[in-house]
């Protein structure tokens, strides 16, 4: 298999866990590499599912060592309390199966506080955050202000560095009108994590460059999508770190030329959680979805926005991340729907787009231009070839591969890990 990257293709939730769950069973190693636990996959094996958010959803495989690199931002409660959920169900969670960044940044109870206050501030202008702490965390690390994990397993500069920065936020948050952080609560919380998290944590760099030196074949798991990346996202609506494929190489100290191969994962229709621009939204659509039980967040369970797939988005993200295969997730959410459209283009001001703006207000005001394609009218689920799928859809999935301009090499049918076409 080589190292191989997954990135989302759209604005997340496209159903990388599942993907991520299935190649991992070629890869001796399995690397989150950006993203808090704000993001959430869901798994579906043998009927159990499993629900993740900071965890690589290599974790659920035996044998497989998975990493939590230093791109990721850590909140070590809740950690815990994902592994110990885990454990529930069978799955226990040691050294021996995972390792986290001595270099990563912690998440801090007055980040949360801090998120949430803005948030709320912004009033119709929200960027639509899961108020768990991700983004100020992040601004902390760009501020050169943050507390790492380094810095936790050293419990009395922890203690010390940590008194001055409940201070420092208990004043920004008091001036918010919002409750103070208490020092010694916080302090023993995190101290009592320490010595839970110690055992896991080392050099996450020097550990998969000596990986790579023995031939060991590495999967990169990233977390929200292209159009959620700070940089190449649709700013400001956007998360507060790389999700593109190059994050994959900051994230990890794994560098460029040791990556072999990206894969995109993308649904068949486009969603999208929170606020911010969505071309092809429709509320039929998310409607008739909704009514099925689908596109409702893992880890917040928000419903999320849906529309038509855009091929405008996907096509700019396939460039941006270096794409080379496509993973094609909840085609059979489109069982029911006659005609499918698909957005091709945008038009601005009377002129028509073949890449979306990266201004937010002009890419609010675009139109998408459809095609139509016709739909299937029955269930796929239990198509295990790409022969079993009807000539319908065929055509359908090979039209979004070209025109997104990558190779087609994985069809999900279904929640289920059985139900995965390859080509």
């Amino acid at each position: 298999m080589a190292n191989v990257v997954v990135v989302g293709s759209q604005w997340g939730d496209e159903g990388k866990g599942k993907i991520v769950d299935w190649l991992s069973e070629q890869a001796d190693i399995v690397v989150r590499f950006q993203g808090g636990h704000n993001a959430g996959h869901t798994l579906v094996i043998d009927g159990v599912t499993y629900k993740l958010s900071l965890l690589p959803s290599g974790v659920v495989r035996r044998g497989k060592l998975s990493v939590i690199g230093n791109g990721v931002v850590i909140d070590p409660v809740a950690l815990f309390s994902e592994i110990e959920g885990l454990a529930k169900l069978g799955v226990t969670i040691t050294p021996r199966n995972l390792l986290i960044s001595d270099c990563a940044h912690l998440v801090m109870p007055y980040h949360r506080g801090l998120d949430e206050q803005r948030e709320l501030r912004k009033g119709h202008a929200k960027i639509g955050t899961t108020k768990r702490g991700i983004g100020p965390a992040y601004a902390d690390k760009a501020a050169r202000t943050g507390l790492r994990i380094s810095d936790l397993m050293q419990p009395i500069l922890f203690s010390k560095k940590l008194q001055a920065k409940v201070r420092e936020n208990n004043s920004i948050l008091e001036a918010l009108g919002a409750k103070a952080i208490n020092y010694r609560e916080v302090n023993e919380d995190y101290l009592a994590a320490a010595k839970r998290l110690r055992p896991f944590v080392t050099n996450t760099v020097l550990y998969l460059h000596h990986a790579l030196q023995q031939g060991k074949e590495i999967l990169f798991e990233g977390a929200q999508g292209t159009f959620l990346d700070i940089d190449h996202g649709t700013y400001p609506y956007v998360t507060s770190s790389n999700t593109t494929a190059g994050g994959a190489c900051t994230g990890t100290g794994v560098p460029p030329h040791r990556m072999d191969r990206v894969v995109g994962v993308m649904k068949a229709y486009t969603t999208r959680v929170g606020e911010g621009a969505l071309p092809s939204e429709d509320l039929q659509l998310a409607e008739m979805l909704h009514k099925l039980g689908r596109e409702f967040g893992a880890t917040t369970g928000r419903a999320r926005r849906c529309g038509w797939f855009d091929a405008v988005a996907t096509r700019y993200a396939t460039m941006i991340n270096g794409i080379d295969d496509l993973a094609i997730t909840n085609l059979d959410g489109l069982d029911d729907v006659d005609p499918i459209k698909i957005c091709v283009g945008y038009r601005l001001n009377g002129r028509r787009l073949e890449v979306p703006p990266c201004d937010a207000a002009q890419l609010d005001n675009c139109e998408p231009i459809y095609e139509d394609m016709p739909g299937w009218n029955k269930s796929i689920t239990g198509a295990r070839k790409f022969s079993d799928l009807p000539v319908e859809a065929r055509r359908y999935v090979k039209r979004i591969s070209e025109l997104t301009g990558a190779r087609l090499s994985m069809i999900s049918v279904g929640p289920s890990r059985v139900q995965t076409i390859f080509l």
